[in-house]
């Protein structure tokens, strides 16, 4: 990236002011960095399960019978919820046929990736049967698997109506008392819809005139019992996640030719069967709003877990957004938390309406029906005769059908988001409720990120912190499902490449008392000698402190205690002037690194020979009251944790050889030798550059001496080659009588290689240095090759001739009648007697 991350939250700080959602702290406290990070090297308890497929992604746990079932691409594995690496494992092989796999491959698709049965859905379908269903290759099936045989049926069912086709679909699926409700686009063609199936009863959402979904993309869905203990006789409701195009704007904030998508929470009664005239088939209880965290139109939903705290009414919701696309190279996460009563609070607030001549929706202020549009049924309207949805009056139906959408927000408890991570895509949540020991419970966040680690955090009042980072896959890849057993005290990651099982918490890695208070996690406490978890150990005597995290390990006088024993005293020796490093390492991200020297002053900035950094003390140019004990302590929320002490002896430089002083007379005869030798080697230096000054000049003399050219009678027996023109060629056999001339009387030009004198000596007039024009072109009645003769000639033996004049007379028979074969003949003939000068690449005209 290129922005830096303090610009980059200032960005999203601002952008989120600016469309309406100030948060009341800043960007920075919003952030929040991990304490500790764990590579995948430094995993302990780590069990790891992978067999020959890809995309363990659908995770069925059923802590009761210690199974954790997983759906993969082309299998369905029962695998020990105790140790999923112990072997003990069930396969049912599921392929999709090769008779579909080539019809896939028909139509287009990725036969690497799509033309695949893809395990989409996996869940309980009763107390001796799962429900299991897949995309086969684009013709998606399901199947009853009988859970003790753990086979594959004899029949499926067709699942074009329960499952996507497409595996990169966003799904989500629940069974709830024997009824299947669905979410997705389940056909190539087909809008997004909210199914049941597997009921006497199936529903669907309204398509015309208004499309209640607008290309979403659905994330998750969650069942909330409302029917239990409710004083109204209230309905159980399913609440469906997801992201679709905003139709309450026409436009995007940042990039007006794209149209924004923002987060919806949508809701339907479970005890709904559709209308009797209006609306047969469909839900007569379905509404929408938006659900909105940090910057709106420009937050994409991830992953929603919830949480309830033994009651429906404690429900509350965890969502994970991302920046949109339109933000491209900056990259961001959210978390946010909502409450069941701000949820409920939006669907009982005003409706929304679409308004054609705008073509956008917006607040409906009319008069809204009896009973109230989009409700279940509760013991209010049973008195007033309404005991299902076939009983609705039409004009509530007919309402419900064209106001989907509600005008009221749900906005995050307090406000504002939890976290705002910057360089961190979150793709999976999982959280669990923890009791510590001060008697309070506190929900722990598991984060899954999109390049394979997990964020352990705690949720206190309105911010997070994280307790930890965790590499949980050597290779970089997305965390695609999260499941946590509080049997197994487990917590199970699916991806692309296996299963992992990780320990909810590694005490045991916290080394000190410090360490393990200052960790402030929930399921570790510190017992006087090791930190344990809790869930293991009695309460009594143990000490944590998640509020603050630095109460617990102070002695009765208030004074740091320093934890002796585990670290080794080391020795530095340098010479005086040197440089030397004093490593540190910070075990926590959150520590800060303080240096005290002989245990009384405090070393740090501000000193141009100390230099404190991340890995440590740099002391430059080092003298010799630089030496003494320096120790490195990492201050952390007030606590000082010493890490490294140093003892450093600095050496005073090297003494001398003792030397008699010199005389007087003994330096003068020194300066005077010095002399003498630089005059010397001068002179030396004078000689050789006369030298190879003369060699130089008498070898530039010899080779402008083989470079002359002499015009006239000091030439060499020459040999002529006369310029291709018919009057020249009549004119060869007078060759003899005119060979004292250059030229023949009748213009044409002879060319005749050998010496010619110098511009300096030459009698003859310089020529002028413009460059005559090209010749013109021959006839094109010459077919016989005369055309190509000077590129041929010009080849020969490195010597050059060119054309330089051409008479405009008509051509004669002689020349048609001469062969161009013996013509040449006889040039080359008279060329192999003539002398050559040595410098090919040059002529004389």
């Amino acid at each position: 990236m290129s922005a830096s991350p303090a610009h980059l939250l200032t960005a999203l700080f601002m952008a989120a002011a600016a469309v309406g959602y100030p948060s009341r702290r800043s960007a920075t406290d919003l952030d929040a960095t991990p304490r500790t990070t764990v590579t995948f090297d430094e995993l302990s308890e780590v069990r790891c399960f992978k067999a020959h497929t890809l995309n363990y992604s659908t995770l069925l746990l059923e802590d009761d019978r210690g199974i954790l079932y997983v759906g993969a691409r082309g299998a369905i594995f029962a695998l020990n919820s105790s140790d999923v690496a112990d072997g003990s494992h069930r396969t049912i092989h599921w392929e999709a046929s090769p008779e579909k796999q080539m019809d896939c491959l028909q139509k287009g698709k990725n036969n690497k990736t799509e033309c695949f049965n893809h395990v989409r859905f996996l869940q309980r379908l009763n107390s001796t049967h799962l429900y299991a269903c897949g995309t086969y290759a684009f013709h998606p099936l399901c199947a009853a698997i009988d859970a003790n045989r753990f086979t594959l049926p004899s029949h499926f069912e067709e699942g074009k109506e329960k499952c996507p086709y497409d595996p990169a679909r966003g799904y989500t699926g629940l069974i709830v008392d024997g009824g299947l409700y669905t979410a997705t686009r389940y056909e190539f063609r087909s809008l997004p819809d909210i199914r049941r199936n597997l009921h006497q009863r199936p529903l669907k959402t309204e398509e015309s005139p208004l499309h209640w979904l607008n290309d979403a993309e659905f994330v998750t869905s969650v069942l909330v019992r409302e029917s239990k203990d409710s004083p109204v006789g209230d309905d159980d409701k399913i609440y469906y996640f997801f992201t679709e195009r905003a139709g309450e704007e026409t436009t995007s904030f940042f990039d007006k030719s794209q149209v924004a998508r923002v987060a919806r929470v949508a809701r339907v009664c479970k005890s709904d069967i559709g209308g009797k005239k209006i609306l047969q088939r469909k839900w007569t209880s379905f509404m929408k709003a938006r659900l909105v965290c940090y910057i709106a139109y420009y937050e994409v939903l991830r992953s929603v877990c919830s949480l309830d705290g033994g009651g429906w009414a404690s429900t509350v919701f965890y969502a994970a957004f991302t920046l949109s696309a339109q933000w491209r190279t900056m990259e961001a996460s959210a978390v946010c938390r909502y409450s069941i009563s701000d949820v409920q609070r939006a669907f009982e607030g005003p409706y929304m309406e679409y308004q054609d001549w705008a073509r956008k929706w917006s607040r409906f202020d009319g008069v809204v029906p009896e009973p109230r549009p989009g409700s279940c049924i509760t013991d209010h309207f049973r008195r007033k005769g309404y005991n299902s949805s076939q009983d609705l009056p039409n004009n509530v139906l007919d309402f419900v059908k064209l106001h989907p959408l509600m005008f009221e927000e749900v906005k995050p408890a307090g406000g504002e988001p939890l976290l705002v991570k910057k360089n961190v895509v979150y793709s999976q949540l999982a959280v669990d409720r923890v009791q510590a020991l001060d008697g309070h419970s506190y929900d722990v966040l598991f984060m899954g990120t999109g390049d394979g680690w997990i964020h352990k955090a705690v949720v206190m009042n309105s911010g997070i912190h994280i307790v930890e980072e965790v590499q949980v896959f050597r290779d970089l890849q997305p965390v695609e499902s999260l499941v946590i057993s509080h049997v197994q005290r487990s917590l199970y990651v699916g991806a692309a490449s296996g299963i992992v099982q990780v320990p909810l918490a590694s005490c045991a890695r916290y080394a000190s008392c410090y360490d393990c208070i200052l960790a402030r996690d929930p399921y570790c406490a510190w017992d006087g000698r090791a930190c344990r978890a809790i869930a293991t150990t009695d309460s009594t005597g143990l000490v944590q402190d998640i509020q603050s995290g630095n109460k617990g390990c102070r002695s009765g006088s208030g004074r740091v205690r320093v934890p002796t024993g585990s670290l080794l005293w080391k020795n530095r020796t340098v010479l005086q002037g040197d440089d030397v490093l004093l490593p540190c390492d910070q075990r926590s991200n959150l520590a800060r690194a303080v240096w005290l020297l002989n245990g009384s002053e405090v070393l740090g900035t501000g000193q141009d020979h100390l230099r404190v950094g991340v890995d440590g003390l740099l002391v430059t140019d080092t003298l010799p009251q630089y030496s003494g004990e320096y120790r490195c302590y990492g201050e952390e929320r007030g606590l000082w944790t010493l890490l490294a002490t140093y003892i450093l002896t600095v050496l005073p430089e090297l003494p001398r050889s003792p030397t008699a002083a010199p005389s007087p007379h003994a330096a003068s005869q020194t300066t005077n030798d010095m002399k003498v030798a630089y005059i010397s080697a001068i002179v030396t230096l004078v000689v050789l550059c006369t030298v190879l000054s003369s060699i130089l000049l008498y070898m530039s003399c010899l080779e402008k001496r083989k470079g002359k050219y002499v015009l006239g009678d000091s030439r060499p027996p020459s040999v002529e080659l006369q310029t291709v023109s018919a009057n020249c060629l009549r004119k060869g056999h007078r060759e003899e009588e005119e060979e004292e001339g250059l030229t023949y009387p009748d213009g044409c030009l002879r060319i005749i290689p050998g010496e010619a004198p110098t511009a300096a000596t030459s009698p003859v007039k310089e020529l002028p240095a413009a460059v005559p024009p090209l010749p013109p072109p021959l006839p094109t009645e010459l077919t016989n090759g005369v055309g190509a003769l000077p590129n041929v000639l010009r080849k020969m033996n490195g010597n050059s001739y060119m054309l330089l004049q051409q008479q405009e007379e008509p051509l004669v028979s002689p020349l048609y009648s001469a062969s161009f074969t013996e013509e040449l003949s006889k040039i080359l003939e008279k060329r192999k007697h003539t002398q050559l000068v040595e410098k090919l690449d040059e002529s004389s005209v």
